[in-house]
């Protein structure tokens, strides 16, 4: 009997090893999609980037469909403007961010966002040049991605 609960123990720690290394690998995949979907990456945490108040770039993308994706937080700008001009192709938003508050029992937190148009359409392979103003608040960081969908 004692042999048969720990025969028992034994087959329920190595499955819920076997779920956890599952979930590991599972996870770490997901991120390395993401990270090869990147086609741009900038993180904009120190004035010296910017020249006359504005951070500029340029590289290609090929026909598509791509999305910003943002990593804000409380001393991002409050407006992040961002044009990209191509050949053909020329997009501009005022990226606006929202503060979201989390009340838990103990205390109150907040996350960050950009708000706007997130999503661009290119017709045919181009270089971009990609415009960055923060609108005078340069000491605030902020990283931007542009993510192939």
């Amino acid at each position: 009997m004692k042999m048969h609960v720990i025969l028992n123990k034994k087959i329920v720690i190595i499955s819920v090893i076997l779920i956890i290394i599952v979930g590991i690998v599972s996870f770490s995949s997901d991120e390395s999609d993401e990270e090869n979907n990147v086609i741009f990456h900038v993180t904009l945490a120190d004035p010296k980037l910017y020249v006359n108040g504005v951070y500029s770039d340029s590289f290609s993308l090929e026909q598509g469909k791509y999305t910003f994706r943002f990593v804000p937080n409380g001393s991002s700008p409050k407006v992040l403007s961002i044009t990209l001009n191509g050949d053909t192709f020329d997009f501009s938003e005022d990226f606006k961010l929202i503060g979201t508050s989390h009340q838990t029992a103990i205390s109150e937190y907040f996350t960050w966002n950009y708000d706007g148009d997130k999503e661009i359409f290119i017709s045919e392979t181009q270089e971009i040049l990609i415009s960055i103003h923060p609108n005078g608040e340069t000491m605030g960081s902020v990283s931007v991605d542009i993510l192939e969908n």
